[in-house]
């Protein structure tokens, strides 16, 4: 059995863990975006059912509106209501939960980190007339209960993402004081937080942002891409009539400096770990090729990119509901610098799929040259299973999928090893 340390401090939000029994290296999975499934339908789903060919219809002209290659088109398996002819998007959780439990069967699993998104569509407090707890035991743990089953003491530490704090800051406390309840969740109170793992000299810590936090505290706009998938400048989209400033709940502006807090407190916490190793996580991303989270991308690289470049090994997110791996030579923030490259991890297809904009990501590559996509997969569910090895100094990131038929097999991908980056 291993055996758990746990201290909880309000002021530096820190978890210690020490695990005799773990071996040198640690190795963890990493999924996001897993708390959607049918029977918790996006209102205008709704307000405005559609059957099979309506839906797939409209996925269609989405996908065109984005000027995204009509020879790509692909959509998610559909699932029909039962007794009925309306569809929407079927969901992955359960399949994926049983291919990390397959996983985790063959490769070691110290622990899991969630990357937000956990409640779909609107968190938790929604208006919607159902049981919050069991909408959390549906959401949540029902997907990761062969894994518990198998390892009935491994933690999930868990982030926040967009769709959690949907609602209210009502919704965000339900879900934490959830987390709180049960045996196999860790989540800090004010939703970011950090835990160190393994035994010294061999241990990393993760450091765990509640990223919506982050961007509700910024003023920035949607701006459509130019049909060509290049950006184009805040400029001409304001005097085209198409930037839209993005829409911010009230309950989710900052209160009393609270996004500033949580910088200083990444900052400090970085620059004084002790750890080996140091991993930052959160919900959304630096870098992806999705096609409609850059703005975001944009804001949070000013926020938080200076201090990864300079102390992290890597950072971890989901927001894209795909899997994508790619870098930052942080030559921008730290020019002349001779550091190795920052690894980006997106894994976010652990319930939802999407695809990629191939146009944009041939010019993300063109303008930025810090930037580059290692590897990518969409239209899959999938996780990624990452391992510190202590022995040759390297992270190893894997990739896996499991098929549309819900089977959860487990298919393997990628993998790929970065160099150890921090002091």
């Amino acid at each position: 059995m291993t055996l758990k340390y746990i201290a909880l401090s309000c002021l530096s939000a820190s978890v210690l863990i020490s695990s005799p029994a773990m071996s040198a290296n640690v190795s963890f999975l990493a999924f996001g975006d897993g708390g959607y499934h049918p029977d918790y339908p996006k209102e205008k789903h709704i307000q405005k059912p559609k059957n099979k060919t309506q839906f797939i219809a409209a996925e269609k002209a989405d996908w065109l509106e984005e000027h995204r290659p009509l020879n790509e088109f692909n959509h998610a398996p559909i699932y029909i209501y039962p007794d009925t002819d309306i569809a929407t998007e079927q969901t992955g959780a359960i399949a994926t939960g049983k291919a990390m439990a397959t996983l985790c069967q063959i490769k070691r699993c110290d622990f899991a980190i969630q990357l937000g998104d956990n409640i779909y569509p609107d968190g938790a407090g929604a208006n919607d007339g159902k049981d919050d707890q069991q909408r959390m035991n549906d959401l949540i743990l029902k997907p990761l209960q062969p894994l518990f089953a198998q390892q009935p003491e491994l933690v999930v530490y868990s982030a926040l993402g967009n769709h959690d704090w949907k609602t209210s800051r009502k919704g965000v406390k339900l879900q934490t004081e959830w987390m709180a309840s049960q045996p196999n969740f860790t989540m800090s109170e004010r939703g970011y937080y950090s835990y160190t793992i393994g035994e010294p000299g061999n241990d990393v810590e993760l450091f765990v942002l509640d990223t919506n936090m982050l961007l509700s505290g910024q003023h920035y706009y949607e701006i459509p891409l130019r049909p060509d998938g290049s950006e184009q400048g805040l400029a001409s989209a304001l005097a085209a009539g198409q930037a839209e400033v993005e829409d911010i709940e009230r309950h989710e502006e900052p209160v009393n400096g609270e996004d500033h807090r949580q910088l200083a407190w990444l900052a400090d916490g970085l620059k004084n770990s002790k750890a080996k190793w140091k991993l930052v996580y959160g919900h959304h991303i630096l870098w992806s090729i999705g096609g409609t989270k850059y703005d975001e991308g944009h804001v949070l690289r000013r926020l938080i990119l200076p201090e990864l470049c300079q102390y992290a090994d890597a950072y971890i997110a989901g927001h894209e509901h795909d899997l994508e791996l790619l870098t930052d030579d942080c030559s921008r923030v730290m020019p002349g610098s001779s550091i190795p490259k920052l690894p980006l991890i997106i894994s976010g297809a652990a319930a939802k799929m999407r695809g990629t904009h191939t146009p944009f990501a041939q010019q993300q590559e063109r303008r930025y040259p810090e930037y580059d996509l290692v590897w990518s997969k969409s239209f899959i569910w999938g996780f990624t299973h990452i391992e510190l090895d202590n022995d040759q100094d390297k992270l190893n990131v894997s990739f896996y999928t499991t098929p549309h038929d819900q089977s959860g097999k487990l298919e393997a991908e990628q993998t790929f090893s970065f160099a150890k980056r921090s002091d």
